[in-house]
C-alpha cells in the first residue's frame, strides 16, 4: 500500500551509530555500541530485558546523551549529527519513536492521540492523507476514533501507538519492544503491521525486540545486544537463525 504524501521518503534515509557509550549515573548501560540501518531496511536489535535496547533508542532520539561516540542520520539525502540535538530537533528531522509501553494519552480519544503525532511542521500538510492511511491500515482505529485510548485493548493501543508515530510523516521509524504486554496472537499481528507500514511509507526501521522468532519474520538482518555490547551482527536472517549466541539466548541449546 503506497502513500503518495510520502514518496519523498524514497531518497536516502539511514542511521549510523558509532562506538556509543551511555549510562545512568555510575551505571554503564552501553559500551562501544555500533550499528547501521541502511535506506529501506528493517533491522532488528535483539536482546533480552535489561541488555540496553531501550537505552540505545533513547540515545538516538536525544532522550539520553551518550558519553562517547557518534550518531548520524541521513534524512532525504542530508546527513545530520544527532548527538547534542534536542529530542524536538531530532523528531523534526523525521525520526519517530514508538516507545515501549505505548505511552498514549488514555483520556484522549483515538483521533486526538493520532493528531498529536502530527505536530512536526512538515507533517501538517499531510494530515489528511496520513490519517486516511492509518484508518485504512488499522480499520479498528477508524471504527473507534471517538473512543478513549485508555479503554482499548493492549493490541488496539499498540496499533494506535504505531499510527501516532506515522502521523509524524517519518523517514526513520524506531520501534521499541512492540510485543511487550501482548497476547501471542496479537504479537504476530503487530509485527505484520510494522512491515505493512514500513512498505507503505517507504520507511527505514530499527526495531528493538526480545521476541526473536517474530522479529526475524520481517527483519532484513539484525544485531544481538548482550550486557550493553553488540555480541553478534547477522548479515541476514539465515545468519541469525544459525548463530550460537541466538541458540543460547532464545532457543535453549
Amino acid at each position: 500500500m503506497a502513500n503518495s504524501a510520502n514518496q519523498g521518503a524514497a531518497s536516502a534515509n539511514s542511521l549510523l551509530v558509532e562506538g556509543i557509550d551511555a549510562g545512568y549515573g555510575s551505571v554503564r548501560a552501553l559500551q562501544n555500541v555500533s550499528l547501521r540501518v541502511e535506506t529501506g531496511e528493517t533491522v532488528a536489535l535483539l536482546g533480552t530485558n535489561g541488555n540496553g535496547k531501550s537505552t540505545l533508542m533513547k540515545c538516538i532520539l536525544g532522550l539520553l546523551r551518550p558519553t562517547k561516540g557518534r550518531i548520524t542520520a541521513t534524512i532525504d539525502g542530508v546527513t545530520h549529527e544527532l548527538v547534542g540535538k534536542t529530542t524536538e530537533e531530532i523528531v523534526d528531522l523525521g525520526i519517530a519513536l514508538v516507545p515501549e509501553g505505548r505511552r498514549l494519552f488514555p483520556k484522549l480519544t483515538v483521533e486526538e492521540n493520532l493528531m498529536l503525532g502530527a505536530y512536526r511542521p512538515k507533517a501538517r500538510a499531510q494530515i489528511k492523507s496520513n490519517l486516511d492511511f492509518c484508518y485504512t491500515t488499522f480499520s479498528r482505529l477508524a471504527e473507534r476514533r471517538t473512543q478513549l485510548a485508555g479503554s482499548m485493548s493492549g493490541g488496539e493501543q499498540q496499533m494506535l501507538a504505531l499510527g501516532r508515530a506515522l502521523m509524524l510523516s517519518p523517514r526513520i521509524l524506531l520501534v521499541d519492544e512492540p510485543s511487550v504486554g501482548l497476547a501471542p496472537i496479537l504479537v504476530g499481528r503487530t509485527i505484520d503491521a510494522i512491515k505493512e507500514l514500513k512498505d507503505g511509507f517507504k520507511l527505514t526501521v530499527l526495531m528493538a525486540e526480545q521476541n526473536f522468532h517474530q522479529a526475524v519474520r520481517i527483519a532484513d538482518r539484525g544485531y544481538v545486544i548482550v550486557h550493553g555490547t553488540i555480541a553478534y551482527e547477522g548479515a541476514n536472517t539465515a545468519d541469525l537463525n544459525n548463530n550460537d549466541v541466538i541458540r543460547q539466548l532464545y532457543l535453549g541449546t
